[in-house]
């Protein structure tokens, strides 16, 4: 099995800033009706990967660009990022889906999540 980037999201403190941005720039829409209050990216399109919108506090973070990349075993990626200089970030967790997720930093700081699960994105 390969390890696609199957999602990206945008971390940001100033959501509504962000998402009037992108509407007007690109014509995306998003939506907010899920489980999570997660800000899901509609592009317009079926081409390229599908994104979100994640709303920080300035405590939580900077904002920033971050991949989701589906893997077979999030333990043991999380295991060999840290053998290969990753900082693990987010500890795997399981989500009320019963996905896994960690989010991971590589060598260079940055920040990228790896996941299990059905979907392109963690649940």
């Amino acid at each position: 099995m390969g390890s696609p980037v199957t999602h990206w999201q945008v971390l940001t403190t100033r959501p509504e800033v962000v998402q009037e941005f992108y509407a007007a720039l690109f014509g995306w829409q998003v939506r907010d009706d899920n489980t999570l209050g997660y800000k899901l990216v509609d592009t317009g399109t079926r081409e390229g990967i599908s994104g979100g919108l994640w709303p920080i506090s300035p405590a939580e973070g900077r904002s920033m660009v971050q991949l989701f990349v589906r893997v077979a075993d999030v333990r043991a990626h999380v295991k060999q990022a840290e053998a290969l200089g990753g900082k693990i970030i987010i500890p795997t967790q399981t989500l009320p889906s019963g996905d896994e997720m960690a989010v991971i930093t590589d060598p260079d700081g940055v920040p990228f999540a790896i996941f299990k699960g059905t979907g392109n994105l963690p649940l």
